[in-house]
């Protein structure tokens, strides 16, 4: 089977759309031989900055010598981002052997009536994959909330990590922060220890209730002591137990997502789950990658990529625009989907956005363009809509190069797929390079 083959198999289960529930997944992975038996996990749910946190997790354990798995959605710009071992992408061939040994099982349940969805699958298939790679531990991040996620067939975890929790998916999780934290914590299972990163105060009670009741010891972000912080547009860089560490991701939010990291990491080690010296929390810090979360792909003039698809996120990108950016107009390239709280994030942003492209996304739950700037109008005078993400980027390059403005890309992690490779390709014909 051709890699090409592979992912068209794998996306070909997109038609089925995304349920909540674990009895499909059970049956596949049974029929596999049930792999998600036979490891370890740190588990991590929450609204924002799970895939910064898990990053930040995967990357210290490997510094520490574990062979760390490690899953995540969606991807950026290449599929295999979302299985990796080690913090390197799965090879073409692993892959297309991985999914040429598992898709028959997909195709027996859909004769039995049973339809795999395409997460379920890609669920199953890491699984697959990390159990026949002996991983030591994998971080695992779940889809879409956390009691009925797929990813939550699991037994109780090493850690469950609980990260910011904010009102998303609201149509399958529900639409009250109450609601929200309670799917979220159906990952914090009875033996296991639990992390939250900090929280509403709403959120926070439930969570220590959850806990009380489960009998879980529960560790938070705020017990862990940052010194010397400094921000910039490029990364954090702060000081942890003498340790000096350059964090490259910026944002007052990934401080608190490397908080909740360190706190996981902390009440592993305070319980001896695993062995890690500061050295290598320092070491491992300082090589964490996540690509378009506040990802500053050229300095002069000022683009910035940023994955920012909530109110949550896009109150972290107002901070930093706030914090770093704030004697510079800001043009904004945005594509958002129809099922996010729009009407909210707009609203967020009023006062920081002196320009706005509304650009499509290849999504087929995207909202349009013109639909997109219709509702920017309603607050905002400079809205120009886009038939493409790429023509409102050189545009927008150009009027950034005259007047020094800075050109901010949010909206969507599927746009930062879409958009990334381009800006990526052409910053260097540009002579603006930033890497």
């Amino acid at each position: 089977m051709t890699y090409e083959n592979t992912i068209e198999k794998i996306h070909s289960l997109l038609t089925f759309g995304s349920r909540p529930g674990l009895d499909r997944v059970l049956q596949l992975l049974d029929r596999m031989g049930n792999p998600q038996d036979k490891l370890k996990y740190i588990h991590v749910a929450g609204t924002n900055g799970k895939g910064s946190t898990c990053a930040m997790l995967s990357s210290m354990l490997v510094a520490a010598g574990y062979k760390t798995g490690l899953f995540i959605s969606p991807y950026i710009t290449d599929f295999r981002e979302r299985i990796q071992i080690n913090n390197c992408m799965i090879s073409e061939s692993e892959l297309a052997d991985a999914v040429e040994a598992t898709f028959p099982f997909v195709e027996q349940l859909s004769r039995e009536g049973v339809v795999i969805t395409e997460f379920e699958y890609v669920n199953a298939l890491q699984f697959y994959i990390h159990s026949n790679a002996k991983c030591d531990i994998v971080v695992l991040e779940t889809g879409m909330g956390g009691l009925l996620d797929c990813t939550n067939v699991i037994k109780p975890p090493l850690c469950s990590v609980i990260t910011t929790i904010g009102l998303d998916h609201t149509a399958i999780l529900g639409d009250t922060i109450e609601e929200i934290t309670l799917q979220k914590c159906g990952i914090m299972k009875s033996g296991s220890i639990a992390v939250t990163s900090a929280q509403e105060s709403e959120a926070m009670r439930i969570i220590e209730r959850i806990a009380i009741k489960r009998k879980i010891p529960l560790a938070k972000s705020a017990s862990i002591q940052l010194d010397n912080i400094r921000k910039t547009l490029s990364g954090n860089s702060f000081e942890y137990n003498d340790a000096k560490i350059n964090l490259h991701l910026s944002g007052e939010h990934q401080i608190e997502n490397c908080r909740t990291a360190l706190a996981a990491i902390e009440i592993l080690r305070v319980n001896d789950i695993i062995s890690i010296t500061d050295e290598q929390i320092a070491t491992g810090l300082s090589r964490a990658e996540n690509p378009a979360r506040m990802e500053l792909l050229s300095e002069n003039p000022v683009v910035i990529l940023d994955g920012a698809h909530n109110p949550n996120g896009i109150n972290a990108l107002c901070s930093a625009i706030k914090e770093f950016l704030n004697d510079k107009k800001i043009i904004c390239i945005m594509g958002m989907l129809a099922d996010k709280d729009i009407d909210s994030s707009l609203a967020l942003l009023k006062g920081y956005l002196n320009t706005i492209y509304t650009v499509p996304i290849n999504n087929p739950r995207a909202l349009s363009s013109d639909a997109l700037a219709e509702k920017c109008r309603n607050l905002f005078d400079d809205v120009t809509s886009f038939d493409n993400a790429e023509k409102a980027f050189d545009t927008a390059f150009e009027k950034a190069q005259q007047d020094d403005s800075a050109v901010i890309i949010c909206g969507s992690l599927y746009l930062a797929g879409e958009i990334r490779p381009y800006i990526k390709a052409n910053i260097d014909k540009k002579e603006n390079v930033y890497d």
